[in-house]
């Protein structure tokens, strides 16, 4: 069997241990619902904690299989996307501006930061690299 398909499997397996023990079905419909404060109790913080470094690390796993590596720095969108979701996660049963997102809605938002970050230190790095 493959190394891809090893870890594949391992990858997904895990997933399913933290979707379970997270309680990540339940939170996604009742946040989908507008129960947001149902969502923050169900929730299972040191489990959905995890949650998304191993989905970042998976997506960018895949993206360098197919040859995403070829480019300079291309890893740090990913684990800046994973660190700034996993704040999110940590941060999403607290009101901001006056509303609780949810454990659902606030990481995915915190996710397009994390991209705008993590695209923005790799064309600083790239820059400074051309010139120094």
């Amino acid at each position: 069997m493959s190394k891809s398909y090893v870890k594949g499997i391992t990858l997904v397996l895990i997933e399913i241990l933290v979707n379970v023990q997270g309680n990540l079905n339940t939170l996604i419909v009742l946040s989908f619902q507008g129960q947001t404060q149902a969502a923050v109790q169900q929730a299972d913080y040191l489990w959905i904690m995890f949650y998304p470094c191993l989905y970042f690390f998976a997506i960018w796993d895949a993206y360098r299989d197919v040859g995403g590596d070829q480019h300079a720095y291309m890893f740090l969108p990913f684990a800046m996307t994973a660190f700034i979701t996993t704040i999110g996660v940590a941060y999403s049963s607290l009101p901001i501006f006056g509303v609780v997102i949810g454990p659902i809605f606030l990481p995915i938002l915190s996710s397009f930061i994390g991209l705008a970050i993590g695209f923005g230190i790799r064309k600083i790095l790239i820059k400074r690299e051309r010139n120094p």
